[in-house]
This record gives C-alpha cells, structure tokens and sequence, in this order.
C-alpha cells in the first residue's frame, strides 16, 4: 500500500468518508493508531469552527462531483496540536461511475507557513479578545445595573412618601416606570447570562435521559396547567457542557409550552438520532408555527416575534441556544409549519 506520495501522507477513506486504512506515516504524523482511528469519520483531523462551518462536508462534496479537491488550513492530531495542512481528497469509482471511497492526501507544511511574528499576532488577537470579553462582563455587571437599581430604589421611596397623592394616571406612570426598569435589567442579565456560557466550563458526560428526568419537574407547574404532554426515549449518553445542555433543553421545552395554540393541549416529542460524528436533537411540538422569514430571525439577540403582553420574553432564550450548540461544534435550526406546529433541530458532537 502506498504510504507517501511526494512527501504527502495517503489516507484511505470509504465512500461514506470513514477511514479504511492508515499507514504508518498517517500514524507519525496524526499521532493516531489503527485501531483508534480506522471506522472513523476524516473529519476527526478538524477543529471545531471548521466542523461548524461543515469544511469536511464541503471538500468531500466538491471531491465527489469534480473528481478532486485541494485545501489548506489547520488540522489538529490525536492530542490537539494543530498543524498548517495541504489537503487533497482524489475520489474511487467502480465500472458505473459510482463513488466507492476516496484518497486522502495530507502533507504538514507547519513550518513553511509559520513565522515567529504570525504567532505572536495571533496571541495577540486572542488576548485583545478575552479583554474587550472582560471589560463588558464587568460593565454588564457593575457599572450597568448601578443606574437601573438606583431608580428603582427612588421610585419606591417616591412611592411610598407620596402615594396617598397618587391618581390614576400617576398610578400609571409608576407602573410604566416599573415595568420600563425591569425590562432593562432582563436585557442586560441577558447579555451577561450569554456572554458567560463558554467561560470556565469543562465537559462531563451527560446522560440525557437523567438530565430529563431531572429537568421537567421544575416545569411541573406549567405542564400541568396546560394538560401538556412530554415524549422523549433513548436519548443518548454524551460529552458536553452539562449547564449548557440543561439550559439549551430547557429553553426548547419552554419555548413549545409558551407557543401553544388555544385550546390545544401541547404535545411536544424529543428524540434523537447518530448522525456520523454527531447526535441530531429533534424537538418537535403542535404549536403556533413560526413562518419561514423569520426561520433565522429567531435565533438573533433580542428579535422577537410577537409582543411582550402577549408571550412575555426578553428574547435571549433561542441566542442561548444556538451559542450552546456551536460551543459542541454542531447547528441549530427550525422546521415549522403555521398553526401546526414547529420542529427545532440541532447537532451535538458525538466525541
């Protein structure tokens, strides 16, 4: 079997890009063995934005359809190091044209495009980042909320020296005051609450069915009060941020019990299933539906669909979830149908 071809590494994958054989070379370079890599997806080689982004899925595409495909970029061996990579993908087929596997060709050019200054830039950056993240999270924190708890302490000092001078409209104004201060607060909580989710979190493996269990009697109230009817079996064990996970499920089950129809008990159903190196979520309900324009208008901080006096909300739930799923490498999106109801998807890394 051929091992190096120009000082490139061979890897062969089948027609599903799962790896069918690895040389001793891919062993040297990669740092993985046989047995801990052979029946794996190729796109185990790619870090997480690149998962995100679905480059794999892309450049085994292009390699189907054009016979070849070409890449440069980072990919990370068996312990995480990244290495500057020239890829090429050569596709295999039968006597019928028919994909039957393809070629993999990887040779590590780290140090040609490395330099001491690109580094440095990019440590650089990365520092820049984590400050600006910082400054805000304490902005958010201190300096924001002060202005917003000092009117409402002198609100309620106004109201209760002077509340037997109180009409109606006064009444009003105070209520308006009230609900305008209280709205603000929820806003920046909000933008705190997301700005912290990937900060400090370290990955434990989640058994989703327990995570359920312990989920759904705290929304007890609500399910009884809308006779709702909760599914889910055989969700699967996995690797992720567990506060995340609860959060991400929560504001799903929430989100189907706020936008039910009248006089239509809900019934929401979760399942999910192996999609390659993921798992796909599916959380399926018979509410109101979403129409398709504003399928992704959903998912951005604070849009809201409908007003707050009709389905209270700040809408930072669905920005929470998709931050969530991209910190586990996978897409969050929406199926749905007016007045029948929607179906929200997402892919969680499986490793």
């Amino acid at each position: 079997m051929l091992e190096v071809i120009n000082g490139q590494t061979v890897i062969f994958l089948n027609s599903d890009g799962l790896v069918s054989a690895f040389s001793l070379s891919a062993q040297r370079l990669t740092l993985y063995k046989p047995d801990e890599i052979v029946g794996k997806h190729f796109s185990t080689f790619y870090q997480q934005e690149d998962l995100s982004n679905r480059i794999p899925e892309v450049f085994m595409q292009q390699a189907v359809t054009e016979g070849t495909a070409q890449n440069e970029g980072w990919l990370q061996r068996k312990d995480a190091e990244v290495f500057w990579s020239y890829t090429c993908m050569a596709a295999e087929y039968d006597e019928r044209k028919r994909v039957t596997g393809f070629a993999l060709l990887i040779r590590d050019e780290t140090e040609k495009y490395l330099s001491k200054q690109v580094v440095d830039e990019y440590i650089r950056k990365l520092a820049l980042k984590k400050k600006e993240l910082d400054q805000f999270v304490y902005i958010a924190s201190h300096d924001l909320q002060e202005p917003l708890i000092n009117v409402r302490n002198f609100v309620e000092l106004f109201r209760m020296e002077y509340l037997e001078s109180f009409d109606q409209d006064a009444h009003l104004y105070m209520q308006n005051i009230d609900a305008a201060t209280e709205k603000m607060r929820n806003l920046i909580k909000g933008l705190l609450d997301h700005s912290r989710l990937s900060i400090d979190q370290t990955k434990v493996v989640i058994d989703c069915n327990s995570l359920m269990n312990d989920l759904l009697p705290r929304l007890s109230g609500v399910i009884k009060s809308k006779g709702a009817r909760i599914h889910y079996a055989n969700l699967p064990v996995l690797n992720g941020f567990e506060s995340g996970i609860k959060q991400l499920f929560g504001h799903l089950i929430g989100n189907a019990l706020k936008f039910s129809r009248a006089a239509v008990k809900p019934k929401i159903e979760i399942g999910a299933f192996k999609e390659g190196d993921f798992w796909r979520f599916e959380f399926s309900d018979n509410g109101i539906g979403i129409e398709d324009r504003f399928k992704e208008k959903i998912f951005v901080m604070f849009q809201r669909l409908h007003g707050a006096e009709i389905y209270p909300g700040d809408g930072v739930g669905l920005t929470h979830c998709r931050k969530i799923v991209e910190l586990h490498g996978g897409r969050i999106w929406v199926e749905s149908v007016i007045a029948e109801g929607s179906k929200f998807c997402f892919t969680l890394s499986a490793n």
